[in-house]
């Protein structure tokens, strides 16, 4: 006699814990996109992962990182806490970047003059790529997705 399958329900709530313990060892994890551009997102929370898995609802609203108001053109913004800088090369176009710096790992205090400024070593970036400007660094800021949801800019 063969072994019974396991139900359906079983597997799915084994599926779900395991993106729900995946998207908790992931969180803190920034997706990066080689050319600075919109990847898939990254799971923002183990609950709005849960819920979004288990087809009981649509996953938490993600709190928005900046409005675009905020973010001036051949400017950017630093957000506090989570350390993104996001700048606006262009009229509309918005890119975001890791704020710590590649030489040794500051971050960066100020966006001015079409340059994200690290304070420590005075390493300059370029808002349009982030890539090295002014060294000591060598290595470019490496990109963060975002993506703008009306006048909101949120991680994704």
């Amino acid at each position: 006699m063969s072994p019974r399958p396991a139900p359906a329900q079983s597997r799915r709530t084994l599926l779900v814990g395991a993106g729900v313990t995946c998207a908790a060892m992931l969180t803190g994890c920034t997706t990066y996109d080689a050319d600075g551009g919109v990847t898939a997102p990254a799971p923002s929370s183990a609950s709005g992962t849960a819920a979004a898995a288990s087809g009981g609802g649509t996953a938490a609203a993600v709190a928005a990182l900046a409005t675009t108001a905020e973010v001036p053109e051949g400017g950017g913004k630093i957000i506090d806490g989570k350390n993104i800088v996001i700048t606006q090369p262009a009229a509309g176009t918005f890119k975001a970047f890791s704020a710590v710096c590649t030489h040794q790992g500051c971050i960066v205090s100020t966006v001015a003059d079409g340059t994200i400024d690290c304070p420590c070593h005075g390493s300059k970036f370029s808002v349009k790529d982030g890539s090295v400007v002014n060294g000591p660094a060598t290595r470019p800021l490496p990109p963060v997705a975002i993506k703008v949801e009306g006048t909101s800019i949120v991680q994704g």
